[in-house]
């Protein structure tokens, strides 16, 4: 008699995994086709603003020295980077110049710090080159 309880047993916890196992399964395919929400904007609704609601440098310069003195003045570098690449992509030929002042400029902020790039400049030392 317990045998035959024990093997039901196993039986119905198996058969009811199974069915778990499948409804899961079943709801899990039906939720392929629910749409995420998107936040993604597009241009038009971009162009959907107001011009009296987009601040102006002079604007954007103004609060942020309101905040703080030292985010007025990166806020001002920002502007004036924002312009002369502007300028700089207006035409050809300076694009090559820019790439070489910006180049020259992260240079400058990041010394090399390598190994290699420190034997090189110890023997360019020496040499004298």
């Amino acid at each position: 008699m317990q045998k035959i309880l024990l093997s039901l047993k196993k039986a119905l916890s198996s058969s009811f995994l199974v069915v778990c196992l499948m409804v899961s399964i079943s709801l899990s395919g039906s939720f392929i086709f629910v749409q995420q929400a998107s936040y993604a904007t597009t241009l038009e609704e971009l162009k959907l603003v107001p011009p009296e609601f987009k601040p102006n440098s002079e604007e954007k310069i103004n609060r942020a020295n309101e905040y703080d003195p030292g985010v007025g003045i990166q806020e001002e570098e920002r502007q004036k980077a924002y312009e002369q690449a502007i300028k700089d992509s207006k035409n050809l030929n300076t694009i090559e110049k820019t790439y070489e002042r910006n180049l020259k400029a992260e240079q400058e902020q990041n010394p090399p710090e390598t190994f290699g790039e420190k034997a090189k400049e110890v023997i360019e030392k020496v040499t004298g080159k």
